[in-house]
This record gives C-alpha cells, sequence and structure tokens, in this order.
C-alpha cells in the first residue's frame, strides 16, 4: 500500500497527516510553537527550531509507527508569506519575518510604492503593498544586514525551507512567489525580474515550481533527522491557506474558503486574474490559475487573548456563557485590529477598540462582541469580493474555529452567508497529502478527498439586529483612527518599549 505524509507549519503547531492514496487518515502528530513579537508590530520565528525542527519531530512520530520506506511522498505548506535569510549551508541568520502580522516595513513599502508607482504594482501584481508583501520585508533585511548580505546567502518561506532541509533544492512555488511584491507578475506568472534589479540589485531567485511539483528527494542528512527513507520523493507545497482550501475542494471560480484560525483568511477561485484596490490576486495551487485573497490580522487570537485575560477560564464555560448573550452583546461592538489589520483598511497602527461598555457587560459579552466584530470585518470582505469577482458560488469554512457552532453560526447571522463545514477538519496538511500523492502520480490531478458534513444557514431572526451592529462597526473605524493612530505612535516611541537584541538562531 503507498502512503503519503502531509506537513503544515502553522503559526500555533506544525501538524502532520499519514494517509492512504484515498484518502484515509492513518495517523496524525503535532508540536506546538508560538511567534515572538519582541516589538510592537514585529512577528518572528525561530526556522531552525520552530519549522524544521518541529517537522522533523512529527514526521519521527508518523515513521516510528509506519517505517519510512513505505511512504511514497512527502509535502510541505507552512505559514505565509515569511521570509528567513540563510547562509549557502542553509544556517539562518537571524529570526523569520512572519507574513501580514509583521508591519515593520512600513518605511520600505512607502519608498517601494514611490519608486515603481501604486497603479504600476496594483496592476502587475494584482494588489497593492502591505505588510503581506515580501519585497519590502527583504529590503528591510538587506538594510539590516549591510555588507553581511552575501550574494550566496538564500531567503525563504517557512515551507520552503523545510523543502531545502529535505532536499537541498531551493525552489519557491508560483503561489508563494506571487505574494512576493514586487517581484513576481501575475499576468505571465514569472520574476519580474527587471523590477527586482531596480529594486534589490543582484538578488538571487529561487527556481519556480507549482506547488503540486516533485522538487527532489529527500538527503541522507534529512533521512536521518525525519525517520524518512533516504530518496523519498519531496513535493513544493505552498502557503497553508491554499493547501487548505485545496484540501477542501474549493478548486472551482467562484468557490470561496472562509478559515477560522488565529486569523481569518479567505481564497476565492477566479476565472481571469483582476488587479483590485484592496484585496489580493495570486497564482493559485494547480497550475495556471489564480485566486482572489484577503485576511485579517486577529481573530482567534483574540479569544485566546480574552481566555488568558479572564484567569484560564475553560474556553467551552466561555463559548457557553457568549452563547446565552443576545444577538447585539446588549449594545457592545468591537473593533477586532488588535495587531492592526490588513483586509479591508490595511491600517498597521490599527488597534482593538471596544465600544459600549458598561458595569453590566461580562465576559460572555466580550466573547460575543469579538465574535461579531470578526463577522463584520468577514461581510465586509465578502462584499469587497463580490464587488470584484460577483457573488461567491460556494462557500466553504475550514479551520479549528468551525468547531463548537458558535463562531460560524454568528457569521452566517451578521453577512447572511450560507456556508458549507466539510467532515475532514485536519486542514492544510490533508491538502498536502493529496498534493503529494499527486505530484508522484499515485492519483490522477483532478482528484478530490473532500466530503460535506453540514451546512450552516444564517439565523433570520437575528438580521436586523445585526444590519444595525453593522452599521456602526462601519462607522467606529474611521470615526476613532486619529485617535487610535496617536496611541499606537505613543507606543512605538516609548522608552519602556523592549528593544530586544537579536542574536543567531538555532
Amino acid at each position: 500500500m503507498n502512503l503519503v505524509i502531509g506537513v503544515d507549519i502553522g503559526t500555533g503547531s506544525t501538524k502532520a497527516v499519514l494517509t492512504t492514496t484515498d484518502g484515509t487518515v492513518l495517523a496524525v502528530a503535532r508540536r506546538d510553537h508560538a511567534p515572538s513579537l519582541p516589538r510592537p508590530g514585529w512577528a518572528e520565528m525561530d526556522a531552525e527550531r520552530d519549522w524544521w525542527g518541529d517537522v522533523a519531530k512529527v514526521l519521527n512520530e508518523l515513521t516510528s509507527t509506519h517505517p519510512g520506506d513505505r511512504i511514497a511522498a512527502v509535502c510541505v505548506s507552512g505559514l505565509g508569506p515569511c521570509v528567513v535569510q540563510t547562509d549557502e549551508q542553509l544556517h539562518p541568520r537571524r529570526p523569520a519575518i512572519l507574513y501580514g502580522v509583521d508591519s515593520r516595513a512600513t518605511v520600505e513599502i512607502d519608498e517601494i510604492t514611490a519608486q515603481l508607482g501604486a497603479d504600476e504594482i496594483l496592476q502587475r501584481c494584482g494588489k497593492d503593498l502591505s505588510s503581506q508583501a515580501i519585497g519590502p520585508k527583504l529590503v528591510w533585511l538587506r538594510r539590516e544586514a549591510g555588507e553581511a548580505w552575501r550574494p550566496q546567502d538564500r531567503w525563504f518561506s517557512a515551507h520552503t525551507y523545510v523543502v531545502a532541509r529535505l532536499t537541498g533544492e531551493w525552489v519557491l512555488d508560483h503561489h508563494t512567489a506571487s505574494q512576493c511584491d514586487p517581484f513576481y507578475d501575475i499576468h505571465t506568472q514569472g520574476w519580474a525580474t527587471d523590477w527586482v534589479e531596480q529594486v534589490l540589485p543582484g538578488l538571487a531567485l529561487p527556481r519556480l515550481v507549482w506547488p503540486s511539483e516533485q522538487v527532489g528527494v529527500v538527503n541522507a542528512d534529512a533521512a536521518s533527522a525525519t525517520g524518512l527513507a533516504e530518496g523519498t520523493p519531496v513535493v513544493a507545497g505552498t502557503v497553508d491557506a491554499w493547501a487548505e482550501a485545496f484540501s477542501v475542494g474549493v478548486r472551482r471560480p467562484g468557490d470561496l474558503m472562509l478559515m477560522y484560525g488565529s486569523t481569518m483568511f479567505f481564497v476565492q477561485v477566479l476565472t481571469t486574474p483582476t488587479s483590485v484596490r484592496g484585496l489580493w490576486t495570486t497564482s493559485g495551487v494547480e497550475r495556471s490559475t489564480h485566486t482572489l485573497a484577503a485576511g485579517m490580522a486577529t481573530s482567534g487570537t483574540i479569544t485566546t487573548w480574552l481566555q488568558d485575560l479572564t484567569g484560564g477560564v475553560p474556553f467551552e464555560t466561555l463559548v457557553s456563557e457568549a452563547a446565552a448573550v443576545p444577538a447585539g452583546s446588549e449594545g457592545l461592538v468591537m473593533l477586532p485590529y488588535f495587531s492592526g489589520e490588513r483586509t479591508p483598511i490595511y491600517d498597521p497602527l490599527a488597534r482593538g477598540v471596544i465600544a459600549g461598555l458598561t458595569l453590566r457587560h461580562g465576559r460572555g459579552h466580550l466573547l460575543r462582541a469579538a465574535y461579531e466584530g470578526i463577522a463584520c470585518g468577514v461581510r465586509q470582505i465578502v462584499e469587497s469580493f463580490e464587488e470584484a469577482a460577483g457573488r461567491p458560488a460556494r462557500i466553504v469554512a475550514v479551520g479549528g474555529g468551525t468547531q463548537g457552532g458558535l463562531w460560524t453560526q454568528i457569521v452566517s447571522d451578521v453577512s447572511g452567508l450560507v456556508q458549507q463545514v466539510p467532515a475532514e477538519t485536519i486542514g492544510a496538511s490533508y491538502g498536502d497529502a493529496l498534493l503529494a500523492a499527486i505530484g508522484v502520480g499515485l492519483v490522477p490531478p483532478e482528484t478530490d478527498w473532500a466530503r460535506l458534513d453540514h451546512t450552516i444557514q444564517p439565523d433570520p431572526s437575528t438580521a436586523s439586529v445585526y444590519a444595525s451592529l453593522f452599521q456602526t462597526y462601519g462607522e467606529l473605524y474611521p470615526a476613532t483612527r486619529s485617535q487610535v493612530h496617536r496611541l499606537a505612535r505613543s507606543v512605538e516611541s516609548s522608552g519602556d518599549v523592549a528593544d530586544v537584541e537579536h542574536g543567531a538562531v538555532g
């Protein structure tokens, strides 16, 4: 029997799944980790420990029960787009910089936009430069490194760093490359080498591949570290949200995935590439395809913050209390911008706002208001998708936040969306396993393992309450923006903010 392994490096954990070629799950493994937040607007991880180290551990766990020589292929996805700079021996020179939650490169975003032109970047790259883009972070890294940046240095996202450790190959899949703005042209689906030379002359570029392509085989060192057999085929993989969309069958034009996790993420398959200010057009998972995407900066992380704030009360208790609160949280509205915000406002200085607090509000009100605030953000983004590409034909809800039902029900109630929830909720690693099977020819490219579990319908009795709440939500950010920016800048300039020194990692 041929077996395949999919591995996903997430923001909060690394997960791996071992499956047969018909999608039957035989074993799973997990290791938890967390990003470092050393300064306001910074989010980092230790690539050696948190990416490669955790992947090696979960692979060892799976191969200890199913010998490595029975594994036909492995594929890795990861949080992203991220960037870590390494030497030729793949030793990271500093902590890895995370995706859009890290907003350190704001100066570089402004400089590159002025250099190349905002409209030109939007048309060629499919989106405005933002904290999600890798190009400005590479410029930031080059400036920080100065003379220490060597021509032979390489740069990776999370999953491509692990692919390099497994195989020695330096590759980047087309989807991840399409988030390396302004260095990738979504129309030609290749590197924009002229802009690379204008912005970062001499920058070395990895070989471009599609997520389902085999890119190499497990080398001797990686075999020793992971338990995989030397020579095991390795498939390229991609960013976790796109691997998860692939896992639940979001592959046809009009399909939209809502991913409930640490952040809220959106991926919709397009018929043709488009350029819409405020949204991200990218290359897709399958060859020559495109997707429209968006992401909120903080979602599930707010619930963790609230649980910690209330003394570690069991999460089930918090959810039960929130479910008992009526729609509208009895006059409470929350802007979920606790780490700035990506879509739809693209404001790294945005911050969380809780409006309407009274002495009668409790922790259940706060959790419900958090869910309702996130749901209002979802509605704003989906309405933007409708304007750009038409109303989604099908919406699939995925991620850990789909468990329990309250959060997803509130999103349907606030937005009016019907959501399908799949039977298999393992996530991106399940999509990786399918990509691995496709990549080595064990199953046809059109194979789909997705199965529907249930559908969430909006509750019409809440419609008028949520229409009013949504209006208030939309008015609250512009009404408080200048004050919130002033507060954010006061923290950034305060001498009380820790200035963390970064040494070698590993």
